[in-house]
Parts: C-alpha cells; structure tokens; sequence
C-alpha cells in the first residue's frame, strides 16, 4: 500500500502574525490598510472635501517671508516711536523681556520710511509698499500678532505646524488631508522658495508630520524642470517607462499584499504622480503662455527664478486644482543694514505679492483663494547694534496680511502699544490664526484632530485658542 507523501512544508509567513491579522476571521490588517489608504484617498485625493461645515476658501497661497519683515518699516506706523528716536525705552517696558540679541541699553529707533493712508479703512502703509497700497482694499492688515518663539527655526516651524517641535503636520498638510487635491496630475501641496536661501526650520515647515505621507509639500524650482530628473534620460521613452512602472506597481502591491505597510501605496502614487507630471508639469512652468500685460502686472520674466515668477505660478497652480501653495521668501532678517536690505525686499515682493491678489480678484479666484503675507515673528522697536540701522527678533507684537477666502476686506484689526513693544487691543496668537484659517477652509480646529500616540492631535495644540471672527466676512 503506497503511504500519502508528506504534507508540503508551510510557508513561514503563512504562519505568521501578520498573515494571521491580514487573512483571518475579519481581516484585521486588510481593514488597518483600508482605513489608512482609503481615508487618505477620500481625504487627500478626492475633490469633494469633507468639512464640518460649508467653507468660505477652497485653496490657500501663502507668502512667507522668513526672516521676519520689519512692521515699523511696513505696516505698522508708529508716530510715538519716531518722536523718541534715539532715547532709551521705559525701564519698565523691559522689565523681565528676553530678546535673542538685544542689549538691556538698547535705544528706542524710529520708523526708517515714511507712511501714508490708504484705501476707505485709512490704513497706514509705508512708502516701500506702493502697490500694495493700491489694493489695501482688498485685504485684512493684523497689527496684533504674537508668537511664542523668538528664534528663526523654532517660530517659523511654530508659524507653519502649531508646534516648536519637529514632527508636526504642516497647516497645508492638514489642508490637503481634510480637503485633498483637485488636481490628478498636479501635487495638492507646492512650495516654492525665492530669497537668498531657503527657511531656517527646514523641510519641516512644509512636511507631513504624523499625517500620510501624500499631505507633504512638494518642492518645485521656479525655473527650469520643476522638479529635478523629471525629465526622462537618453533612451528612455514615454512607453519603456510606463512599463518600468506597471512592473514596479505590481511588485510593490505583492509585497503590500504581505506587509499592509500604507507607505507602499505613498510611494507607489508618487511614481504615478511623478509620470503624468511629466507632461502637466512644464505646461505649468511655461510662463510664455501668459500675456504680456499679466507678465508685466507682475514684474514675471518667464525663464527666471524669482518671486515674482513664484507668484504668478501660484496663481496657475490654484486654477489647475492645486490646493495649497506656499512660497518661501528667505530675505528679511534685518539686524543690521536695515533701510537697504529692507527696501531691496520690498522692491523684489511688494509688486507681486499686490498683483497675486489683483490677479485672482479680477480672474473670480480671490472670492475662494485664501492669500497670507508674514514672517514668524516682528522686529524690536529698539535697535541693535552700533550702526542705528538694525532690529532684534521680536515675537510680542507683528504684523501680517490676509486677503480673500472669505477674509472680510479692507479692515485693520488690532493694535500694537504707541512702541510697538506689546499689543495693546485684540491680540491674535499663531493659535488664533491657525483655528481662523482652518474656519475659513471649513474645519472646526477643536474637532478637526488626527490619532496620534493616543491623543487626538489637532494643528491648534491644547492650549486656548479662538476663531477671529472679526475678520470673518
């Protein structure tokens, strides 16, 4: 009587843990896999976004220019500060500050510019600003800003993630995970940098933190490929490379079979993205398709890096479906050489920055585009240094714009003390901004949270924080 052959050796993996939560009863890793993949889908690659409530912006470009700008020399006017000039400040205004550089004798110093009014709100804007004094109409002025931060890194990565700490979701990551992309061929997230080099805190100002992997910025350059190797090599074809793909795609799905690791469908819709980019990407860049009066409005040279250039491709973004845009200005850490360095700013942003907000209001965008113009935190109303041509770090009172996406227009909220030193009426915390932004994108801050280490991680923290109605049309 011939004996039955032996049973086949099982596979290691078949008696594994994972294959065990993968295949077995419910399929506890297959439904991990599905509620990670397919929230992300829903929520970052569907364009019909999941709010609480019906939102007042759909897309958000923000202007970010860090190094913190100088609000004496910009857009908040202080008469009281140039009548003291050269004086030393009251011993009780500096009664326990810390400053990053300023010493203890350091003299009070006066606006270097000189300011006007402008538009129906009667907005003091200073002479470094001429085009954006045409459209001060257009936009919110907040006088009342603070920060917990007064280094660059920690206040930038606080002003971009709600957290001094590395790790945390960016705001436009948040964004693209609650809204996701209209754009198929596009990323959601954009980030541009401009200026003399990039953010002091790093790739952490626009990097996915905690959230899925799909919600980080994208680095593009705004000249040339906009993304470095986009283009194929010497001997490889559209064809050859869908191949390489599909081959790929279908490796990393057996191996996401095994693992249910969300991060190999991450990787594997970054190829995709990457291929259809391919032909989306310089139609994009190509900045030739604009008319000369739009080039010209904006000061835009198609073929050159700048942010003038950066600003009008946001614009080409957003009506393409990408959500957030952020462009990074690296140029305004003024502790010395103050009046050149600022007015050489000021010449390179101001007339772009006005004409992005011209631009998208007579194009209908502004109605539903979020803009956002500031740095992470002001600058001291002492000077620093030896030359009376310089200002400190300053987190306790600074300035920043907003415009559409439902910000009410033509209003200047807040106000700062006759120094400048504190603010003196409807203080706005980085919190504040954040919950506000989020209200206008159609989020609850308090509901709008993520699981993480078992809390609910939400971008606004824990510490109290208010929506700023006020600036709510």
């Amino acid at each position: 009587m011939t004996s039955s052959p032996p049973s086949p050796t099982p596979d290691p993996y078949e008696r594994s843990r994972r294959w065990f939560t993968q295949q077995c009863g419910v399929g506890l890793g297959s439904i991990a896999l599905n509620s990670l993949i397919g929230g992300t889908a829903q929520a970052a690659g569907s364009s019909k976004p999941s709010q609480h409530f019906p939102a007042k912006a759909k897309r958000v470009i923000y202007l970010f220019m860090a190094g913190a700008p100088s609000q004496f020399e910009l857009l908040d006017y202080k008469p009281v500060l140039a009548k003291f000039n050269g004086s030393l400040p009251p011993a009780e205004l500096l009664k326990g500050y810390r400053a990053a550089f300023i010493k203890p004798n350091s003299k009070l110093m006066g606006p270097k510019f000189k300011f006007a009014r402008h538009g129906q709100s009667g907005a003091w804007i200073s002479e470094l600003l001429p085009h954006l004094a045409k459209v001060t109409d257009d936009i919110a002025i907040v006088n009342s800003m603070t920060t917990d931060a007064f280094n660059h890194a920690p206040a930038q990565i606080l002003m971009n993630t709600g957290s001094q700490q590395f790790g945390h979701p960016s705001l436009g990551a948040w964004a693209l995970y609650g809204l996701g992309s209209e754009s198929q061929n596009l990323p959601g997230y954009v980030v541009l940098s401009t200026g003399k080099k990039g953010p002091s805190g790093g790739n952490s100002n626009f990097g996915s933190g905690f959230l899925p992997t799909t919600t980080q910025g994208v680095q593009f350059r705004s000249a040339g490929d906009p993304v470095l190797y986009l283009s194929n090599p010497e001997g490889v074809d559209h064809q050859l490379q869908r191949e390489t793909l599909d081959t790929i795609g279908a490796l990393n799905q057996l191996h996401q079979n095994r693992v249910a690791d969300p991060e190999i469908a991450t990787r594997t819709r970054a190829y995709e993205m990457a291929f259809r980019m391919q032909s989306s990407a310089p139609e994009l860049m190509d900045l030739r398709n604009e008319s000369q009066a739009t080039l010209d409005l904006y000061g835009a040279k198609p073929g050159e890096s700048s942010f003038a250039n950066s600003c009008l491709l946001a614009r080409r973004m957003v009506e393409r479906g990408v959500r957030f845009v952020q462009i990074f200005h690296e140029s305004w850490d003024q502790h010395g050489n103050l009046t050149k360095d600022i007015a050489k700013n000021c010449l390179d942003t101001d007339q772009a920055s006005a004409a992005l907000v011209t631009d998208l209001k007579q194009r209908g965008l502004l109605e539903d585009t979020l803009v956002i113009w500031g740095g992470e935190f002001g600058r001291t109303p002492m000077v620093q240094g030896d030359t009376a041509d310089g200002r400190d770090h300053h987190p306790d009172a600074f300035t920043m714009w907003l415009a559409g996406g439902g910000m009410k227009p033509g209003i200047v909220h807040g106000l700062s003390d006759d120094l400048g030193f504190k603010t003196a009426k409807d203080q706005v915390n980085v919190r504040d901004l954040h919950a506000t932004i989020l209200h206008l994108l159609g989020f609850d801050h308090n509901r709008f949270t993520y699981p993480h280490q078992g809390l609910d991680a939400k971008l606004t923290g824990v510490l109290p924080t208010k929506v700023v109605r006020e600036l709510i049309a």
